[in-house]
């Protein structure tokens, strides 16, 4: 998987529907004879824009209730979504998590069962 932080990702999938739903309509110009078939393609084409939209508006509100940190590495201020991100400029792993700093970075973290158990390993692996 590429590094990059979960905003950016979510908006690059949005952005694929959107050029998705382009072509999609652009494959009902060739059915254009053929008129319900060619509304067929319009409509849809037209479902994954409209689902970009929400993508986007949803990411949008998402955004503005993020955490922003500066990052270490470069020193400019980043969002960070969920306990572990990467920094949306140079791509430095960061997290909120007290507990996970100084440890490999891993994306499961922001799963809580997976974080629970990684923690649950760490204790018995100290205990030991």
């Amino acid at each position: 998987m590429k590094k990059t932080n979960k905003i950016k990702r979510i908006r690059g999938y949005a952005l694929a529907l959107i050029f998705a739903g382009m072509i999609i309509m652009y494959l009902g110009v060739f059915f254009r004879e053929t008129p319900w078939l060619f509304g067929l393609f319009i409509f849809i084409g037209f479902i994954p824009m409209i689902l970009s939209f929400v993508i986007y508006f949803w990411v949008g509100l998402v955004s503005t209730r993020t955490i922003t940190v500066q990052c270490p590495n470069c020193e400019n201020y980043t969002k960070i979504l969920g306990k572990v991100d990467y920094c949306q400029i140079c791509k430095e792993p960061l997290t909120i998590d007290k507990d996970l700093e100084g440890e490999a970075f891993n994306i499961d973290y922001n799963v809580d069962h997976r974080l629970e158990k990684f923690k649950e390993e760490k204790e018995s692996e100290e205990k030991n």
